[in-house]
């Protein structure tokens, strides 16, 4: 297998927490929400049915890890999940908390105000012990 390449748009708009068994999950920069996101690891895949089932496999069992884990820390009122990918083309599942008063409620996280992290290191510091020593 060739090396794993991350879309430019992937990279400058999210950080790295951590590498799963099949994605590099990664915190989208937005601190308006606790906004996830996993990538599988595999060059040139735009959609899920394009991955192997047993990767699919993977995917939707890492996709269910997180978003429990997530519920889990944030005791958030909704769980988003989506792979939309028309902005960028690179298979990518966003993994939304989201509360009654947040700032984009009841409405897609999409397209509300986005507010970057001021700070980084806490933030990727802050998730990756809430994620992944649960």
């Amino acid at each position: 297998m060739t090396d794993f390449i991350l879309h430019h748009q992937l990279a400058e708009d999210s950080f790295w927490l951590a590498d799963l068994k099949l994605c590099e999950l990664r915190l989208f920069n937005n601190a308006n929400f606790p906004w996830l996101l996993l990538i599988p690891k595999r060059n040139n895949i735009r959609e899920i049915f394009e991955l192997s089932a047993a990767e699919r496999t993977i995917l939707f069992n890492e996709v269910n890890e997180i978003a429990e884990k997530l519920k889990h820390t944030t005791a958030c009122d909704k769980i988003n999940i989506g792979a939309l990918g028309n902005m960028v083309s690179q298979l990518h599942v966003h993994i939304i908390a989201r509360f009654n008063h947040d700032a984009a409620w009841p409405k897609p996280a999409w397209g509300a105000p986005s507010l970057a992290y001021t700070d980084q290191k806490h933030a990727v510091k802050y998730w990756q012990e809430k994620l992944l020593t649960l």
